[in-house]
């Protein structure tokens, strides 16, 4: 018999606790032995919780109790988590999360001190919920050399898209509509802002790369200024815009970013709607592989996280030497540098005074032209993306423009 506990008795780690009494004989088929939660540490009072004779608020009950051999962390954000974390790996616990935060910000050090206590630290749940990426990335794709990472890593973002890009609403009502149906917190700052998706995109380049991306540098942007007429545009030309955490691997150099993107409705991320994730690898000797499925949620996360625990006690895989290497300098390049395409949106009061204007100081662009809609669009042609903000942003103060509406990168 194993004993485990949890951290947090929130909507992860209920779920935890509901799927590992609900599939205990299955669960014990795979793992080898029975599992059973014997704690579960929370502040809060739940008078009518299935597992209320389990919860406590000491965490004495957790740490200092040596039939405990694994503690699952489920509370979220970088303080508490971070310092349970540690007092579980110094007492000998392993640890298994979903708090992609914490793994973001402190990876490497969590890492390290689970080798040093020799105990493994495993978070498949904190990137994709219910989709396996961190294994096959770290485990089955390993004698791959990892080109590259493209990922819809957040279902919220994703779905307000789905919502203007099929129903054709505003960024405003498919946000409420998000809210309503429990698909957006109260707060959806570190969604629609795109901070979650770069936590993700940080964690899975680590783990491809073999050395630490620092989420904090990454250059991360959000969906908030997408409107209809940026969908309406992209439908023009066959395309649609999703929110796009990207990351590749050359000549010793990480690119990565978050931000909003013009693809192709051929391209193999077009057609993943809704609350669904999905993440396209590239490796050098499988090519491209796409891993799909829902990236959030109680049930799907904490299957996830089960199946981490399911590795520890069977003993099949082991983290203990996954060290991610913190370089002396940032390892990521300056997106200014690297080559692009970009859409751009203006308003202008006279359209063909406008067009000269842009041609004179862009050069060559493709216009796209809706029938409804006289604001001017175009997309860019391939340049250092620097160079391109830069005479985009020399154009605002021109007479012939009236306002740039926006600008969204362009894979197309």
């Amino acid at each position: 018999m194993i004993n485990i506990a949890i951290l947090g008795y929130g909507v992860v780690g209920s779920g935890v606790a509901e799927i590992i009494e609900k599939n205990k004989n299955n669960i014990a088929a795979r793992a080898g032995q029975n599992i059973q939660v014997k704690r579960i540490l929370d502040i809060k009072n739940f008078p009518d919780a299935p597992h209320k004779e389990l919860i406590t608020d000491n965490p004495d009950h957790i740490f200092k109790d040596k039939t405990i051999s694994l503690v699952v962390e489920t509370i979220g954000g970088t303080r508490a988590a971070y310092e349970f974390t540690k007092n579980a790996f110094m007492c000998g616990k392993h640890v298994v999360s979903s708090n992609k935060e914490l793994v973001a910000a402190h990876g490497p050090e969590l890492l390290k001190l689970a080798k040093k206590n020799r105990v493994n630290y495993m978070f498949e749940a904190s990137v994709g919920g219910g989709i396996p990426i961190i294994r096959p990335l770290s485990r089955c794709l390993s004698a791959n050399r990892i080109n590259s990472i493209t990922g819809i890593l957040n279902g919220t973002t994703n779905y307000i898209l789905t919502r203007m890009k099929v129903n054709g609403e505003s960024f405003e009502d498919a946000l409420k509509d998000a809210r309503q149906k429990g698909y957006a917190e109260a707060d959806p700052t570190a969604d629609i802002e795109g901070h979650d998706a770069c936590r993700k995109i940080a964690i899975l380049s680590s783990i491809a790369y073999n050395e630490f991306v620092d989420a904090s540098v990454i250059k991360t942007e959000g969906i908030s200024k997408i409107t209809m007429n940026d969908m309406e545009f992209a439908e023009a030309i066959n395309s649609t815009i999703k929110l796009l955490a990207l990351s590749r691997y050359e000549n010793g150099k990480i690119y990565c970013r978050v931000a909003p993107g013009i693809i192709k409705k051929t391209h193999p991320l077009a057609g993943v709607d809704d609350v669904f994730n999905a993440v396209l690898v590239n490796g050098d000797a499988i090519g491209d592989a796409m891993f799909y499925g829902q990236g959030a949620g109680k049930l799907p996360t904490a299957s996830a996280v089960i199946a981490d625990v399911i590795d520890i006690v069977h003993d099949r895989y082991s983290v203990v030497d996954n060290v991610w290497v913190r370089p002396e300098k940032s390892n990521l390049v300056d997106i200014a540098n690297e080559s692009i395409r970009l859409f751009a949106r203006f308003s202008a009061r006279n359209r063909e005074a406008a067009k000269q204007k842009i041609n004179k100081v862009m050069g060559k662009v493709e216009y796209i032209e809706l029938k409804a809609n006289n604001e001017i669009a175009f997309i860019t042609d391939l340049d250092l993306e620097g160079k391109l903000r830069a005479l985009l942003a020399s154009l605002r103060g021109s007479s012939e423009i009236n306002k740039v509406e926006n600008i969204i990168a362009a894979y197309i």
